[in-house]
């Protein structure tokens, strides 16, 4: 979850989130308060798309435009990237001090490897449209890096961090990512159960 540009969840990005659970959270205090947004092409069958919240108090217009396919069409020609159906959403929003975004949420494969080509796709599609060029980025993600990744199968924490820095830009872990600060262990054995 990304949260505190302004404070507690103005903006939040999910990921893996199911069909239901986006039905249930409009018609409740969520849906409420907050515009909710998931992907025009959803994964109905995985049930893993990424969602983005945005509090109608701060983005008052709510959002203005899906511009996935922009970013989706922005992947560096000959490039496999592993991505599925509702793995990216992103849109663009106007707070409500006239600050112009691109609000994108990522569910990345489980080594990473998405991570650094969706981040370029982004920037280039942002690039790319005049109309949006002026815009911030706020990008919540689920990368998938790793401390002591196995070169060319994972993505390397650390790596990842000169990525984003290459593009001028930073994360909530800062500039040079700790690659101890573990966030998430993966430790799938015959005894969980994946629903």
């Amino acid at each position: 979850i990304l949260e505190n540009i302004y404070g507690t969840s103005d903006i939040i990005a999910l990921q893996e989130v199911s069909v239901s659970f986006i039905e249930q959270a409009r018609k409740r205090s969520l849906g409420q308060q907050h515009w909710i947004v998931s992907p025009g092409e959803m994964d109905a069958v995985r049930d893993q798309n990424s969602v983005i919240f945005l509090k109608k108090e701060t983005f008052p217009a709510g959002p203005s435009a899906e511009i996935t396919a922009l970013v989706e069409n922005s992947f560096e020609e000959g490039v496999d990237v592993p991505i599925a159906k509702g793995d990216i959403l992103a849109i663009t929003a106007t707070d409500r001090d006239g600050i112009p975004m691109v609000i994108a949420s990522f569910h990345g494969d489980t080594n990473g490897l998405a991570t650094k080509p969706v981040l370029s796709a982004i920037v280039k599609a942002m690039s790319s449209d005049s109309a949006l060029i002026t815009h911030k980025l706020v990008f919540g993600l689920d990368a998938n890096t790793y401390e002591k990744a196995k070169p060319g199968k994972q993505q390397d924490v650390l790596e990842w961090g000169e990525h984003y820095v290459s593009y001028d830009l930073t994360s909530c872990w800062g500039d040079v990512p700790n690659p101890t600060n573990y966030t998430t262990f993966n430790s799938r054995t015959y005894l969980q159960t994946q629903l």
